[in-house]
């Protein structure tokens, strides 16, 4: 029996590019939450952003908050995963000083941004609909880090070797979009996060469900019994799963008439 279904967001209930849920999703999960089944969205958006994309349900949600480095249960945060400073602040250097990379900081309640272009701003404040803060120096942020991510307009393939080659060894890096590459703390991801909130809950890994269609859901489809990749999924997720869906919506439909 599912007890507990977690999706990704972009690519998967977010379909071609989109910033909003379709009309029917929240009447889908609360659907499934009166029937005992928990729902938890898992992004590497911030808390603040999925709140806002879920806010007719969203007190009933747990949430997997940038990459994996938060979740959260009916409010409560349940953990945070941390990046030590030193490596912090090299990885911030390294994204300002590439020409065409835009850095994003995030924070617990905030994205910490230090735009070169306008354009950025405008599409993580307006599009994205992202809490954003500007400041006149991003490595005098006091915060916490946990989650650095390096947006290329051009697309991060390209770029993808280099940034992993001379970071891999001390954080976990992985494409979160054409345009994103995302670096949490090492081990850190959002099947760990989920780990976190099956322990907290009382459900076991085959008891839930997962979507993914993309490298930084890798892990949390592992975590699963059942994972779901969609169809225009990466290979090597595609591969991985068993069950594959056009659209998240269908599945759960068929899932609430028994099938």
């Amino acid at each position: 029996m599912i007890k507990l279904i977690a999706s990704d967001l972009d690519g998967t209930l977010l379909l071609n590019g989109s910033q909003k849920l379709a009309r029917e999703t929240c009447g889908l999960i609360e659907k499934l939450m009166d029937r005992g089944i928990i729902f938890v969205p898992a992004s590497g958006r911030q808390y603040a952003n999925m709140q806002r994309m879920f806010a007719p349900v969203a007190d009933r949600l747990g949430f997997i908050c940038e990459n994996g480095c938060l979740s959260f249960f009916q409010g409560k945060m349940l953990h945070k995963d941390v990046m030590d400073r030193e490596t912090g602040q090299e990885l911030l250097h390294a994204i300002w000083e590439k020409e065409g990379a835009e850095i994003l900081l995030s924070g617990v309640n905030t994205s910490y941004l230090m735009p070169k272009e306008e354009s950025y701003l405008h599409r993580m404040r307006d599009i994205v609909k992202n809490n954003v803060t500007v400041v006149d120096d991003i490595f005098a942020v006091e915060e916490e880090y946990f989650k650095i991510s390096v947006y290329e307009k051009a697309g991060v393939d390209a770029s993808r070797s280099y940034w992993e080659n001379r970071f891999g060894s001390r954080v976990q890096a992985v494409v979160s979009g054409l345009e994103w590459l995302d670096f949490t703390p090492k081990g850190v991801h959002k099947g760990r996060a989920l780990r976190v909130l099956q322990e907290y809950l009382g459900i076991a890994p085959e008891e839930c469900m997962a979507f993914g269609d993309n490298y930084n859901d890798k892990e949390l489809l592992e975590s699963v019994g059942f994972p779901v990749a969609m169809e225009n999924a990466k290979p090597e997720i595609y591969a991985m799963c068993q069950n594959h869906t056009e659209r998240v919506e269908r599945t759960l439909r068929e899932l609430l008439a028994g099938i």
